[in-house]
């Protein structure tokens, strides 16, 4: 791992993980290249925000649960393939039911060159501490339909409070929202802004 890198769970103690591209519960049905642990990695800024996070979340009642951090450039080539390939229709239930697999790409959703490669962008949502559950969102991670951006239509006001309740907690902690996404956050002051790494998850 090169040296401004580390694990976010050793740098954030009580933050909890689930890793969906070393899984097979993510998009692409299966585990992405570069991901070879179910561990989230970022740098070493990121890590010391999300712990900023972390606290002011705590004292709302809230924990944080990560889906992803840095992503390795061979995961996003991998997702290049994967879009050029027949439709199975495996995953386009849960995570693109209203377009095809390329439009991914032509809509937001998925970049050639992401942010994530760069170290230190965070997919995330939060948590209720008193019973583990995770907050309604109006739509799981990677969900890539209108449903997902900010502002959306359709979703209860429960639900856009508790997106709102991301969103300023990640925000007061230096990190800005992406608006197609709204787990997806990158800090604004990244320590690596035109570096795109492509080390495995190991």
């Amino acid at each position: 791992m090169k040296d401004d890198f580390v694990f976010v769970d050793e740098l954030g103690p009580g933050i909890r993980w689930d890793a969906k591209y070393a899984t097979w519960d993510n998009f692409t049905g299966k585990p992405v290249d570069g991901y070879l642990a179910n561990r989230v990695v970022g740098t070493r800024a990121l890590c010391a925000a999300l712990e900023r996070v972390r606290e002011k979340a705590g004292t709302r009642g809230f924990g944080l649960l990560l889906w992803d951090g840095y992503r390795p450039q061979r995961a996003v080539d991998c997702f290049l393939r994967w879009s050029r390939q027949p439709e199975d229709g495996r995953t386009k239930p849960r995570h693109y039911p209203n377009i095809g697999r390329a439009e991914m790409f032509e809509n937001g959703y998925v970049a050639p060159r992401s942010g994530h490669s760069r170290g230190s962008t965070i997919d995330l949502t939060l948590y209720d501490l008193a019973t583990g559950e995770l907050l309604p969102m109006g739509g799981d991670h990677d969900l890539m339909d209108p449903v997902s951006h900010h502002g959306a239509q359709g979703i209860t006001p429960v639900e856009a409070r508790n997106r709102q309740h991301l969103r300023s907690l990640m925000e007061t902690c230096g990190f800005s929202a992406y608006a197609c996404e709204w787990w997806h956050y990158t800090l604004d002051d990244e320590p690596y802004p035109d570096t795109y790494f492509d080390f495995p998850i190991t």
